[in-house]
C-alpha cells in the first residue's frame, strides 16, 4: 500500500473519530434536555394549545410548541448543572452527562440561559407577549423557586415547585388567545394537582437515593406512612379535578366518562399504595400517574378534532345553565 494511502485511510479514520466524537457531544446536550420529561411537558402544552379557541396558523403552532419544549428542556439543563452534586450520589441519575464529565457545567448552565432567553424572546416575537412571559415564568419558578430554593430544604418541594410543570397547558392556551381564563387555569390545577401523588409515588421506592444524595423529599423526612396519606388526599382532590374540563365546556362526554372511571382507578391505587407494603403498589401509581394525565390530554385533543368526540358546546351551555340557577 503507498503512502498516499496510508495517510488517505489515516485521515479519513481520523475524521471518522472526530464525528463519533461530535455525535456523542450532541447527545450529551440532549440528554441535557430531559428529553422523556419534555415530552409530557409537549404534549400538555400541544392540548393547551389546541383545545383553546380560536384560530391559529399551523406554522405558529408549531413555533409555539417549539418554543414550549426547547424553554422546558432549557429548564432541565439548568437543573442538572445545579443538581450536579446530587446527580452524582443517586443511581437514577448518576450516568448523566455532568456526573460523567461529559459535558462540563459551563457549557451545560450557557446552553440552558441561551436556549431559555431565545425560546422566550421567540415566543413574544412570533406569538404574544402573555404567552411569552407565562414561559419565562415557568422557566424561572422552575430553577429558582424549585431547583435552587425548595428543593433541598423543604418536603413541601413538590407540591409548591410542581407549579412549574402546570404551566405548559396554559401557555399552549394563552398563545392562541392572548390571555389566560378559567379554562386554562383548570387546566394548570389538573397538572399541579397531579405532580405531588406523581412524585411521591416515584419517591416511595427511590427513598433511599433522596436520603444518600440528602434531598428532603416527603418519604425521607416524614416516612413512607404520612407520604401514603398525602398522596391519597392529593388523589382525592385530582379525581373531581379532572372533570372540571367537560364543566367547563373544554371537552365533551366522552372525555368526562373516562375521565370519572380513570380518575376512580387513581384514587384506587392510592388506596392500594395506603394498604401495601413494599415498591410493587408505588410503582403501579406511578406509571398508571402517566398514562392518566396522558390519556386525558389527549382526549382533549380529540375531542376538538372535527367529527370525532362532538365538542363540549353542549356541556358549556348546560353548565351555565346549571350556575344560572
Amino acid at each position: 500500500m503507498s503512502d498516499t494511502a496510508l495517510s488517505l485511510g489515516s485521515e479519513a479514520g481520523a475524521f471518522a473519530g472526530a464525528a463519533r466524537r461530535s455525535s456523542g457531544r450532541v447527545s450529551d446536550f440532549f440528554a441535557l434536555l430531559k428529553p422523556r420529561v419534555v415530552s409530557l411537558v409537549v404534549f400538555s402544552g400541544f392540548a393547551g394549545l389546541y383545545a383553546a379557541p380560536g384560530e391559529i396558523h399551523p406554522f405558529l403552532a408549531a413555533v409555539a410548541v417549539l418554543c414550549i419544549a426547547v424553554n422546558a428542556g432549557a429548564a432541565g439543563a439548568i437543573n442538572m448543572w445545579y443538581e450536579r452534586d446530587i446527580d452524582a450520589v443517586m443511581q437514577r441519575t448518576r450516568s448523566r452527562p455532568l456526573p460523567r464529565g461529559r459535558v462540563t457545567p459551563q457549557d451545560a448552565l450557557a446552553f440552558g440561559v441561551v436556549l431559555s432567553l431565545l425560546s422566550v424572546m421567540l415566543m413574544g416575537l412570533a406569538l404574544n407577549w402573555t404567552a411569552a412571559a407565562l414561559l419565562a415564568l415557568a422557566n424561572a419558578f422552575y430553577v429558582f423557586v424549585y431547583t435552587i430554593w425548595l428543593k433541598r430544604r423543604t418536603p413541601q418541594n413538590i407540591v409548591i415547585g410542581g407549579a412549574a410543570g402546570a404551566f405548559p397547558p396554559m401557555i399552549g392556551w394563552a398563545a392562541v388567545t392572548g390571555g389566560v381564563d378559567l379554562q386554562s387555569i383548570a387546566l394548570f390545577a389538573l397538572i399541579f394537582f397531579w405532580t405531588p401523588p406523581h412524585f411521591w409515588a416515584l419517591a416511595l421506592y427511590r427513598e433511599i437515593d433522596y436520603a444518600k444524595a440528602k434531598v428532603p423529599m416527603l418519604p425521607v423526612v416524614a416516612g413512607p406512612a404520612a407520604t401514603k396519606r398525602q398522596i391519597l388526599l392529593y388523589s382525592l382532590i385530582l379525581a373531581p379535578l379532572g372533570l372540571m374540563p367537560a364543566l367547563l365546556g373544554t371537552a365533551g362526554v366522552v372525555y368526562a366518562l373516562v375521565a370519572l372511571v380513570m380518575g376512580l382507578g387513581f384514587v384506587g391505587l392510592a388506596l392500594r399504595v395506603q394498604r401495601d407494603p413494599g415498591e410493587r403498589a408505588p410503582r403501579q401509581l406511578f406509571g398508571y400517574s402517566i398514562l392518566y394525565l396522558f390519556v386525558l390530554f389527549g382526549l382533549l385533543i380529540i375531542d376538538r378534532a372535527p367529527g370525532l368526540l362532538g365538542g363540549g358546546e353542549p356541556y358549556r351551555m348546560a353548565a351555565a345553565w346549571i350556575v344560572g340557577g
